[in-house]
């Protein structure tokens, strides 16, 4: 089986398109409730807003080192669930964490604007004009979002293995389109590919244990066998080659850990 990442704009039909394919498909479907699980590490109720990714950027510069906090514990939080497969997630970044994972089919959901201002209109109880206002700046919030964090550019067609468009083809249309491509050969879950998967999750769950006290570290998994590379002062290094390593160790699934530490200058 496979897993499906589905990225979409707000009032894309994303959702929608996402819990039916789940549904049919006998998937769990997760969203961007998900990423919740990261926030809650932060203690920052702004995360938890129903626009989410509004200010969001500032928001996490107003701590140490938020932004490589907050994408090593959302890449955990997701990871967790994609690795059991069978699985949809609709939300942000999910199709960027898994792009070398070669069972994942990753769907970008696009929506008729003028629906979508409808849509707004309705929900909102505004103008059209205030309502299309609203959408462009949510879409350019989500842009500004997946570079700030990712590097990413959502609209980049590259990123996805399909791109529908809702209009001519309606909800109903894109799952069933979708679940026929879920079961083509090309995204058949393999024993290779569930261990790239595996070795995905344990990767971005020992970055999570390690980076409130080594933000730039990174970690690379291989059958339970974890390398960890960052840099240190020559006086540090045992300390932090101890330190590293109990903290690796004590995440399920790590094997061994490895320590890699380059010379950095001395902290004055």
């Amino acid at each position: 089986m496979a897993i499906i990442t589905i990225s979409r704009g707000s009032f894309s039909k994303g959702q929608e398109v996402s819990e039916k394919v789940a549904q049919r498909l006998g998937y769990e479907c997760i969203s961007r409730d998900v990423l919740l699980e990261a926030s809650k590490e932060f203690n920052i109720p702004e995360i938890k807003l129903v626009r989410a990714i509004h200010d969001a950027p500032s928001i996490l510069d107003r701590f140490v080192y938020g932004k490589e906090k907050y994408i090593a514990f959302s890449q955990a939080a997701i990871c967790r669930h994609l690795v059991k497969d069978n699985v949809v997630y609709c939300g942000l970044a999910g199709h960027f964490f898994v792009k070398k994972v070669s069972h994942v089919l990753k769907v970008r959901i696009l929506a008729d604007f003028d629906d979508r201002v409808k849509n707004e209109m309705e929900r909102e109880g505004i103008s059209a004009q205030q309502a299309a206002q609203l959408l462009r700046k949510d879409d350019e919030e989500r842009r500004k979002w997946s570079h700030y964090l990712y590097g990413i550019d959502t609209r980049d067609p590259s990123l996805y293995d399909m791109t529908l468009h809702i209009k001519k083809i309606t909800t109903d249309d894109a799952v069933e389109i979708i679940c026929n491509t879920a079961v083509l050969e090309h995204f058949k879950k393999t024993g290779e590919s569930q261990r790239a998967m595996e070795d995905l999750a344990l990767a971005a769950a020992v970055k999570a244990a390690l980076v409130a006290s080594e933000p730039d570290v990174e970690v690379h998994a291989l059958n339970g066998i974890v390398d960890i590379k960052t840099a240190a002062p020559e006086a540090r290094q045992p300390a932090i080659t101890e330190e590293l390593k109990k903290a690796a160790q004590s995440v399920a699934g790590v094997n061994e850990a490895r320590i890699h530490i380059t010379p950095s200058d001395p902290v004055d």
